[in-house]
């Protein structure tokens, strides 16, 4: 595909994720920034993403939201970067996983509320301990989600492990950081975290 692709995006949020996608495929990219409030509700940029907020990426005409569908649709629109196996299903499996049942266990911890025993079944995560104990499992058998090769997977569940060890809002398990000390030395990530670094407002004082 020749199409021009544009990320909007903002340093602090999980638009880092998308744009370490973009580097990871190797293609030309442009990103537009947009700061958290107006910006992001104007009529124009919800033309693109009705939700109001980032990330989102256009590809010429066709618009993706939601930092897993970006990372997936990169990974099948340039099959050429090898970052979405043939294989697909524990590529699908740990991809959604991270977007789903992981985030919200780990946004709800961050929130300091805690799914009441007999409720888990409502929320589909059960606990943040079950979430981390699938995590491990995986990641002790294999040094990838995926399997034996980095994949998309690894960058979109990937990052919010990374953020969750970061942040302190998932516990550090020897495992999962081994695996995020493996995946967070990818050159693609060191460019992406540098560029989006360099466009964080000052900080005050």
């Amino acid at each position: 595909m020749t199409d021009s692709l544009i990320l909007y995006s903002n340093p602090m949020s999980r638009g880092r994720i998308a744009r370490w996608m973009l580097e990871e495929i190797g293609r030309p990219y442009e990103v537009r920034y947009l700061d958290y409030g107006p910006a992001m509700k104007a009529p124009e940029y919800l033309a693109i993403n009705p939700m109001g907020k980032v990330p989102a990426l256009v590809h010429g005409p066709r618009v993706v939201t939601e930092y897993a569908a970006i990372c997936a649709y990169l990974a099948d629109a340039f099959p050429d970067a090898g970052l979405a196996p043939a294989d697909r299903a524990a590529y699908y499996r740990w991809l959604f996983f991270g977007a789903g049942p992981f985030e919200a266990a780990v946004i709800l911890r961050a929130l300091g509320l805690e799914v009441p025993e007999d409720r888990r079944r409502m929320v589909g995560f059960g606990s943040l301990a079950t979430t981390l104990d699938a995590l491990e499992t995986q990641l002790a058998r294999t040094p990838y989600l995926a399997g034996d090769a980095f994949s998309a997977a690894d960058v979109a569940t990937g990052s919010q492990i990374g953020w969750g060890l970061r942040f302190g809002t998932i516990e550090p398990r020897p495992v999962l950081q081994a695996y995020w000390d493996r995946i967070s030395a990818r050159p693609a990530l060191q460019r992406a975290n540098d560029a989006d670094n360099a466009a964080m407002p000052p900080k005050e004082g």
